[in-house]
Order: structure tokens, then C-alpha cells, then sequence
């Protein structure tokens, strides 16, 4: 009996952490990052509108009906909070080009439309209450983040960004400590996904983040209404530490300073659109070509070295399936083909049309993709790239820490630009000053009056 009593401590801990927060106690480097996940969340979001899938669950959701509580982004369908959540978590995930964490969450895309439906399902949330609301979620997901040797397989976000959608959703809704513990719990029964989706190139990868979003929604209802859950979820004998941390999760470090040591730091924003782990040899591609001058037609192959968890997720050959941009964001030979033929990394390179070209394919024939355990010691996202060009030179480029991971984060201007890439991607975009409107309340989240005042910006007619 000790030792349930023990084990149940850091759930009561987070559920305190959750109601309790407030955004004062939010550093000013933290709510910044909170800032920029809506902004990138947001900017995925109008880019991945008509995005493969997205058209097809839309369809399906308003045929479902019921009662309208929440908006979608960029069409204004008003639906159930739930599948508002639902869909537009799905849409920002479409393009993988949201907020991540190593090695391998995604946690933006869950979080804030479980929280913007959950505020209209309130009937309004104000900004401060808000962003304690995502930092509390985010806070939350990142606290439960597993190594790649817990996950072993398992799709991280299908894991834990429902944990985080739950908290952020349980916070606005207003639910008492006890209702966030069994909205949690619930959530614990709703973890599931596999990176087989991702290798296989499949819809599935952002199927899995609407669901994410829709369990934050959900938990927090059903809880609020005072359905339970097994209040030992993390510590218990068939608890989260068992089945997902493998006996190897260490409960106390959970939460250990939580509010004080932020681990949502740790968030990654990824400076081109494919997916975290072809950052550093994308990165890595795109300045040697600046540095040298040359480009595909001056290689005659290259080496991509990757840690082996990176490996099994983007190191298989190149192939096109039914679903090209997953087959795409997924590959390190695609992302480096891709940028030795174009000189850069953009959303449209990343559509069907620009996949098939046959350059492009041509050159991917020529890339070489190998596991290389030394590199576990330097980092998840580490890798080495040797270019042959033509001639017989060889070049050796070696990263650690990609762009838009901690210690080599963007800066605003850089994060303007992935936005305003989006932008011009999106099929139903905004107008050039409802954009600045949109940037504007975004950088002023936390002092809105109601966030609601983001919906005309976000569905813009």
C-alpha cells in the first residue's frame, strides 16, 4: 500500500500545477515559446487547408452533426467543440511543419485546439487565462516526454500530446483538481499510435494529432460530468511508467521543480517543413551549396550518417506512395535531394508535382542513407553528410543540434519567415493586414480580453 501511495503523488501533483498555475509565474522566455507554438500552430494550420485527408474529415464531421460550440480555422464550420478540436488539430498537422520536441512529439497542434474549442465551449477565456492554460499543457507534455528506447516504436505524440491538450482543455473549462486528475487519467486510455504510419507514409500521422486534440476536448467533458479515471494512471502496477516508460520512468523527476524548471524549453521549431530528424542533413545540404557554389549537377553521390532512431524513421530508400508528402517529409534522401536540386526547402517542394520531378528523383538515387550508432552520443537529431562531386572531391559536414532545436534556436525574423511561408502556401490565406492583425494579437496573447477575438482572424471571410 506504500507504494500506491507514492506512486500516486506526481498525479496529484500535476493536477495541482494545472489549477494552480497562473500567468505571473510564467517566466517571460516561457510564455514567449507559448507565443510562438500559437503563431506556428496557426500558420500550419491555414497552409495544410486543403492538405490530402483534410477534405475528406472535414466532410465527414459535418456530416456527423451535432450541436455547434466551436469554430474550425480557415473554413468557420461551426461544430462540436470536440471535432472542431478534432479537425483543426488534424489540418495543422497536415504539412509537419508545426512545433516538436525530441524525440519525437508533437505538441502544438493538440494543444491549442483543444484549448481554443474548449474557450468557446466556456463561452470565453480571457488571454491571461489562456496562456497559463497552454503553458500548463505544454508544461505537462513535456514533463511526460519519453527517451527513444521508452517510445520504441510508439508515436510520441500519440503518447503524451493528448496529456497536454488535456491539461491546457481541463484548466479553461475550469475543472477542480480532482476532475483535472481523472481528465488526465482518461487521456492515459486514449494513448496510442505507431511511427509505422510515418515509415509507411500514411495519412495516419496526422490522424493521430486530431485525435490528440479531440481527447483534450473529451477528458476534460467527461470528467467535468464526473466520469473517472484510474487515478494511478502514471504510477500504478499497468500504469503510464509500466506500459510506455518500460519500468524506467523515474516518477519523482517528473515532477521535480515543475514550475520552476521549465521543460517546455525543450519545444523545437522546425526551419524547414519535413520531418525534426532531416533538419541538421537538410541544415547541412543548403550550406555547403552556399559555401562551395556547386549543386546537384556537381555530385556524384552522397552519405547521409544518422543515429539508428532517426534512421528507422526517415534512412529508407525513397519511394512514392499514396501519399506523396509523407513519403516526402519523411525521408532524408527526399530532403537532400530536394535541396541540392533547388537550392532551398519550401512547403511546395514538398507537394506531388514538385516529388515526381524526375531531377529529383534521379538524385535520390545517388544518396546513400546509414545508420551509425556513434551518433547517439552526439544527439537525436545529429548527423554527418560526405558529398562526392564529380570531379573526386569529397566534402565532410558534421551537425549536432539543427536549426530550430534548443541551443541553436531561430530568432523572430526567421520565425516570420517559416510563417510567411505558410502564408504563401495556404489556399485560403488572409489578407496582408490580417495577418499583421493576427501577429499582433498573438504577441499581445496574454493581455486579450477574450481570445475569441482571434476567430475572425483565424476563419477570415
Amino acid at each position: 500500500m506504500e507504494g500506491r501511495i507514492a506512486m500516486s503523488q506526481a498525479e496529484q501533483h500535476l493536477a495541482d500545477f494545472i489549477v494552480n498555475l497562473r500567468t505571473a509565474s510564467v517566466p517571460a522566455a516561457e510564455r514567449r515559446i507559448v507565443r510562438r507554438i500559437v503563431q506556428t500552430v496557426i500558420g500550419t494550420g491555414f497552409a495544410g487547408a486543403a492538405e490530402d485527408g483534410v477534405k475528406a474529415l472535414r466532410e465527414l464531421l459535418l456530416e456527423s452533426g451535432g450541436t455547434a460550440q466551436a469554430t474550425t480555422l480557415v473554413y468557420g464550420d461551426r461544430l462540436p467543440a470536440h471535432a472542431a478540436a478534432q479537425f483543426n488539430g488534424t489540418m495543422c498537422r497536415a504539412l509537419d511543419f508545426c512545433d516538436a520536441m525530441a524525440p519525437g512529439p508533437h505538441f502544438g497542434a493538440a494543444l491549442f485546439p483543444a484549448a481554443l474549442a474548449a474557450a468557446e465551449l466556456a463561452g470565453g477565456c480571457s488571454g491571461s487565462e489562456f496562456m497559463a492554460a497552454l503553458a500548463a499543457g505544454a508544461e505537462v507534455g513535456s514533463r511526460l516526454n519519453l527517451t527513444e528506447a521508452q517510445y520504441n516504436g510508439f508515436d510520441p505524440t500519440g503518447i503524451v500530446a493528448g496529456f497536454a491538450a488535456t491539461a491546457a482543455a481541463a484548466r479553461i473549462l475550469g475543472l477542480t483538481r480532482q476532475q483535472t486528475l481523472h481528465a488526465l487519467a482518461l487521456a492515459f486510455n486514449r494513448c496510442g499510435g505507431s511511427f509505422q504510419s510515418h515509415v509507411d507514409g500514411s495519412l495516419g500521422v496526422r490522424v493521430v494529432q486530431g485525435w490528440m486534440a479531440e481527447t483534450g476536448v473529451r477528458c476534460a467533458q467527461m470528467a467535468q460530468r464526473g466520469i473517472t479515471g484510474p487515478q494511478n494512471f502514471l504510477g500504478g502496477h499497468y500504469g503510464f511508467g509500466h506500459l510506455y516508460g518500460r519500468d524506467t520512468l523515474d516518477l519523482d523527476a517528473v515532477t521535480a521543480g515543475l514550475g520552476e524548471r521549465w521543460k517546455l524549453r525543450n519545444v523545437v521549431f522546425k526551419k524547414y517543413p519535413s520531418c525534426g530528424v532531416t533538419q541538421g542533413v537538410t541544415e547541412l545540404t543548403l550550406a555547403w551549396m552556399a559555401e562551395t557554389g556547386l549543386g546537384a549537377a556537381d555530385v556524384r553521390s552522397a552519405e547521409v550518417r544518422l543515429p539508428p532512431y532517426a534512421h528507422r524513421l526517415v534512412g529508407h530508400a525513397f519511394h512514392v506512395g499514396a501519399n506523396p508528402r509523407v513519403d516526402a517529409q519523411f525521408n532524408a534522401g527526399y530532403c537532400v535531394a530536394n535541396a541540392l536540386v533547388r537550392g532551398s526547402s519550401k512547403l511546395r517542394h514538398f507537394a506531388p508535382v514538385d516529388i515526381g520531378d524526375t531531377t529529383v528523383q534521379e538524385m535520390t538515387g545517388r544518396i546513400r542513407v546509414i545508420a551509425d550508432e556513434r551518433l547517439d552520443a552526439r544527439g537525436h537529431a545529429s548527423v554527418d553528410l560526405r558529398l562526392t562531386t564529380r570531379d573526386g572531391q569529397v566534402a565532410l559536414r558534421q551537425l549536432d543540434i539543427p536549426p530550430g532545436f534548443p541551443g541553436n534556436d531561430l530568432d523572430d525574423a526567421q520565425h516570420l519567415v517559416r510563417f510567411e511561408d505558410c502564408m504563401a502556401y495556404a489556399p485560403r490565406p488572409p489578407s496582408v493586414e490580417q495577418r499583421q492583425r493576427l501577429l499582433r494579437a498573438v504577441e499581445a496573447l496574454d493581455t486579450l480580453g477574450d481570445v475569441r477575438e482571434l476567430l475572425p482572424l483565424l476563419s477570415p471571410r
